[in-house]
């Protein structure tokens, strides 16, 4: 059925919910999984005119939040290969984060990406944006949404 899983995760308890039941279906399936982590980049634009912020400041920032991305996906791995999945780990850094999910499935050759959704609506959902609407909107292989 399926022979490789891209879970995208942001070590919420949320996208806990995708983690588990990604790696129950890689499980049931016989497929490989893909802990999928994108990191952000540190909001600089925010700041123009305002705060003075050292280079040095915003790459230690980012080195964090990437180590931080590391040890979320680098958990997944483990609790894959704990349930006898094969599973390997990836960080991007990117503002994009819909894009770059979608830029892993292609690197990794998946076909199926799991995620999770806040379900927002209204307003809420204008104002915050919808990565996952977007990954479902423009993905060339099947999305798996969880709430």
């Amino acid at each position: 059925m399926y022979q490789r899983i891209l879970v995208a995760t942001d070590g919420s308890a949320l996208s806990t919910t995708a983690v588990n039941s990604a790696i129950e279906l890689a499980a049931a399936v016989g497929a490989e999984l893909v802990a999928l982590y994108v990191v952000p980049r540190y909001p600089v634009s925010y700041f123009e005119g305002g705060i003075s912020i050292p280079v040095q400041d915003i790459a230690i920032a980012e080195r964090q939040w990437s180590e931080m991305g590391q040890a979320v996906v680098d958990a997944v791995e483990l609790q894959a290969r704990a349930k006898g999945v094969k599973a390997r780990a990836a960080v991007m850094q990117s503002d994009l984060i819909a894009e770059s999910i979608m830029a892993a499935v292609l690197k990794h050759e998946c076909d199926l990406v799991v995620m999770a959704s806040h379900g927002r609506k209204g307003i809420k959902r204008v104002l915050l944006g919808s990565e996952t609407q977007h990954v479902l909107t423009h993905s060339t292989v099947p999305v798996l949404v969880l709430r």
